[in-house]
């Protein structure tokens, strides 16, 4: 059968079966990969729209009537439409941006008055540039989101190579339509007959179609690898910072203040009386007593202040630039603020409270150990006063504490 196709048609043909397995590719990894799923349903969608797209331009070329073959092209034009659509669609579910029907509506619209037009094969260069066109202004509409997402989100240092492909087609796409609107003559011999141009346009259709999976694919990869980042540095129950997280942090700030001298504090934090709720409640009333502190304390932290899960029921928090007079009102709030909103429970609110041991940085030779050491002993010793306060460290373990 093959073999008496043209040149073109086998192009064609061979471009269409391309994009055939990326849609099946796609279907089983929206299945593999959860929650990517309605996204790579739509790029599915696009690279089986693609492939349509070409077994109707093979077919009009083996039509033997000219309307039949215009009728096959148009249906063609608007499965490659069509795939665009899904394309981007599937972007803006993947990267979370509202997906709207408005654009789309209008596109279709021009694509099916075009193709109209084009039923008559003195309007073909008609369709054929405003299909183009239509398809030009999407690749754009898509190559702006995905700037802006690896610019914004996914934090690239050259995000204007994820869109790369996008401009690329949007280009091809811009040039064929204004050809076919000014030179029209050409393009419809281009269209209708076996030609170098046609063969040379779908294997420049097959490289821009695999640099979009290729795309899509970068994209998937790096969103699971800062998925990864992010898992192994927050914590699993309440969405903090986890302890190896917070060391990192503050041996960020350590290395600063050793520059500059800049002051800082550490809060360590212990819900009070804790095994008490687990054992009375349970472990799942424990969970959601944790997950009520973390989200009472991350709403009342400066966006330079960090806040961990230490282990348990234990919290840490570090406030940079902060001396210890200037931390000790930040800590007050905490702790008033715990006890004032109670954690609502069936059988009546659970109230709920925290000590604190507060330490500030000793300066050069003090290292991050000691200092936590000592956020420690003034936690304790908060501990021993009677809980639900605070206490803070003087900067030698052996002093006495010092009065709040």
């Amino acid at each position: 059968m093959l073999s008496s196709l043209t040149s073109t048609e086998v192009a064609f043909v061979m471009a269409g079966l391309m994009q055939a397995v990326p849609a099946v590719l796609w279907l089983i990894g929206g299945w593999v990969l959860g929650d990517t799923q309605r996204a790579a349903v739509q790029w599915s969608l696009y690279a089986a729209s693609s492939a349509l797209s070409f077994v109707f331009l093979v077919a009009a070329m083996q039509a033997p009537e000219p309307l039949a073959a215009e009728l096959l092209r148009a249906v063609g034009n608007l499965c490659g439409v069509l795939g665009l659509m899904a394309l981007q669609r599937g972007i803006w579910l993947f990267i979370g941006r509202p997906v709207t029907r408005t654009g789309h509506l209008l596109a279709l619209a021009a694509v099916l008055g075009a193709s109209w037009v084009g039923l008559d094969p003195a309007g073909g260069p008609v369709r054929v540039g405003v299909n183009s066109l239509v398809q030009a202004v999407m690749a754009l509409g898509m190559a702006r989101d995905l700037l802006r997402y690896g610019r914004e989100v996914l934090h690239l240092r050259w995000p204007w190579v994820l869109p790369m492909p996008l401009w690329l087609s949007a280009a091809a796409f811009a040039g064929r339509g204004l050809r076919a609107l000014l030179a029209p003559g050409a393009v419809t011999a281009e269209m209708t007959v076996h030609s170098g141009l046609n063969v040379g346009s779908a294997f420049a259709y097959v490289v821009l179609s695999l640099s979009f999976h290729a795309m899509l694919m970068a994209m998937v990869i790096i969103r699971l690898v800062s998925d990864l980042q992010r898992l192994s540095r927050r914590d699993g129950l309440t969405g903090l910072l986890n302890r190896r997280a917070l060391e990192e942090a503050l041996a960020v700030q350590l290395g600063r203040s050793r520059r500059s001298g800049e002051p800082f504090c550490v809060l360590m934090l212990d819900a009070d009386h804790f095994k008490h709720i687990n054992d009375r409640y349970g472990h799942a009333v424990g969970d959601l007593a944790l997950k009520h502190l973390s989200k009472l304390l991350r709403t009342h932290m400066r966006d330079v202040d960090r806040l961990a899960r230490f282990g348990g029921e234990e919290f840490l928090v570090l406030l940079p630039g902060l001396a210890l007079a200037d931390a000790l009102p930040v800590a007050e709030r905490l702790r008033e603020l715990v006890a004032s909103e109670p954690l609502p429970h069936p059988d009546g609110m659970i109230r709920l409270s925290v000590s604190i041991g507060m330490a500030e940085w000793g300066g050069a030779d003090e290292d991050a150990s000691r200092l936590l050491v000592r956020a420690d002993a003034a936690l304790y010793e908060a501990k021993r006063r009677g809980r639900d306060r605070v206490a803070s460290a003087g900067n030698d373990l052996d002093s006495a504490f010092l009065p709040v």
